[in-house]
């Protein structure tokens, strides 16, 4: 496969010849090099999709339509492949890999299906000789900022809409995983991909967002991330008015009513909590269960993460892999530390695991899927986001403190509750301040929902009609009509 930038439709290193080494965080063994490049590829990546976007812009939707999906059948065709790279970078089990390849791929094939249904409107006019018309055209040269932890999918969230709009994209992905995001614009241009239409440049970050605020031709920019960066980004956009879309730092709860299936509440909350070993911006962090069901809600809890498997993401039937770096691990211990010291008692977990591996010596950066009991809110990890697989539980009396508590964090990423009582369900869905709601669900995320928080959670949406949204502006044309 390549390792390069893509600028221009070719793969090329960077001018210094510098590079940077990915690494396996399960093993610390190489996996490639990339290059580490400089302001000149950023500014060149610059060029050249400002010099696409008015043949891209003015190219058919159709058309544009169906080179998304070829792109998302090249993916689904090399998913195995392209699994295995993003586990050797990422860490994640092969089984979540291949899965987030399926996904990412969703992304392109429903930003097709936006892109040939986008429309305008004609608007009644008060005047008799007055037409009025509304319609909708790209912004222009977009730029994304990707995370480590799903290099795949929040690469093509991005691109699909941006490019089914008829904007132009550069790209800068997280140097921890690059590869999958080179593979990805590989195969783009194994479906036809027009040159400079998608561009691909491997740097520092903050090189790369002085460079792109500093453009003028640059009029859209979407961030995951952390929030003091999504802050930061806000500033350095506001010379120019860039449009941002931030999808931020999230806090999510996850809350058990007495009614609720207790056995599909744990079985959701494994699934919401513990994929990518906990390193997902809408896992739960904060776990509230009502007093009435506290203890044997638990109780079926820990029996279920006490099951999970710990190794290598390329060993058979492994579910929690490595975290992605020392910085990550030491942030859990803290965590687990702090807790104690405020009175929780783990029920399990609680340490590193050291999980073994014939022929292969293996990083430190491995932690045992853990549940706490005592979350208190004075407690890190009531305030901060722990990224990894750690949940502590706290009990509640009534609806109204289960709402209270939900809502107790000025982040509004994601949110989870169980409950049979359908009133309750809706009461609870509309009170809870969150851009996302999962009720008797712990898999919220698909390419056709509008995925985005509010607060400190960020702004914007991605997904379905509404990432369109984001990447094209709204024209009013009045037409003046004479009198025969």
């Amino acid at each position: 496969m390549q390792t390069g930038n893509l600028i221009n439709g070719e793969f090329v290193q960077a001018a210094s010849g510098n590079t940077v080494t990915v690494f396996n965080p399960a093993d610390d063994m190489p996996v490639a090099e990339v290059p580490d490049s400089g302001e000149g590829e950023i500014a060149r990546a610059i060029d050249a999709a400002s010099e696409a976007f008015p043949k891209w812009s003015a190219t058919p939707a159709i058309e544009r339509a169906g080179l998304l999906r070829r792109w998302a059948g090249f993916m689904l065709r090399d998913s195995e492949r392209l699994a295995a790279l993003m586990t050797a970078e990422q860490g994640k089990p092969l089984a979540e890999a291949e899965g987030e390849i399926k996904y990412a791929a969703s992304f392109l094939t429903d930003a097709a299906a936006q892109a040939e249904t986008l429309s305008g409107s004609v608007v009644p006019s008060p005047k008799q000789d007055m037409r009025i018309t509304a319609i909708r055209q790209p912004v222009g040269v977009c730029a994304a900022i990707t995370p480590w932890n799903f290099p795949s999918a929040m690469l093509a969230r991005k691109l699909g809409p941006a490019l089914a709009s008829g904007c132009t994209m550069l790209a800068k992905p997280a140097h921890e995983t690059p590869l999958s995001a080179i593979a990805m614009a590989e195969l783009g241009v194994e479906a036809g991909l027009p040159k400079g239409v998608f561009n691909i440049v491997t740097c520092d970050a903050k090189l790369f967002s002085a460079t792109i605020f500093g453009d003028r031709r640059v009029r859209k920019v979407s961030f995951t991330g952390s929030t003091p960066v999504g802050r930061t980004l806000m500033k350095q956009g506001a010379e120019n008015l860039v449009r941002l879309s931030l999808e931020l730092g999230g806090h999510a709860p996850f809350l058990i009513f007495e009614d609720a299936d207790l056995d599909a509440a744990a079985e959701g909350l494994i699934v919401s909590k513990f994929r990518n070993a906990g390193q997902t911006c809408i896992c739960p962090n904060r776990l509230y269960i009502q007093a009435s069901v506290y203890d044997e809600a638990m109780d079926r809890l820990r029996k279920k993460i006490e099951k999970l498997k710990v190794g290598p993401g390329d060993v058979e039937g492994v579910q929690i892999g490595p975290l992605i770096n020392d910085k990550a691990i030491k942030k859990v211990d803290r965590h687990i530390a702090d807790a104690k010291q405020h009175g929780a008692e783990v029920l399990c977990g609680g340490e590193r695991a050291k999980p073994q591996a014939k022929d292969r010596t293996l990083a430190d950066r491995f932690y045992a899927p853990t549940l706490l009991s005592g979350l208190k809110p004075a407690m890190a990890m009531a305030k901060e986001e722990t990224f990894g697989p750690v949940i502590a539980a706290a009990p509640f009396d009534t609806e109204a403190e289960a709402i209270g508590l939900a809502n107790s964090t000025p982040y509004g990423l994601a949110s989870y509750f169980y409950t049979r009582d359908h009133s309750r369900a809706i009461r609870v869905a509309e009170a809870i301040r969150a851009g996302i709601v999962g009720v008797n669900s712990g898999g919220v995320s698909t390419a056709q929902a509008p995925f985005g928080g509010v607060g400190l959670s960020g702004y914007g949406r991605e997904g379905g009609p509404w990432a369109l949204d984001e990447y094209t502006d709204v024209k009013y044309i009045s037409t003046g009509v004479a009198e025969r």
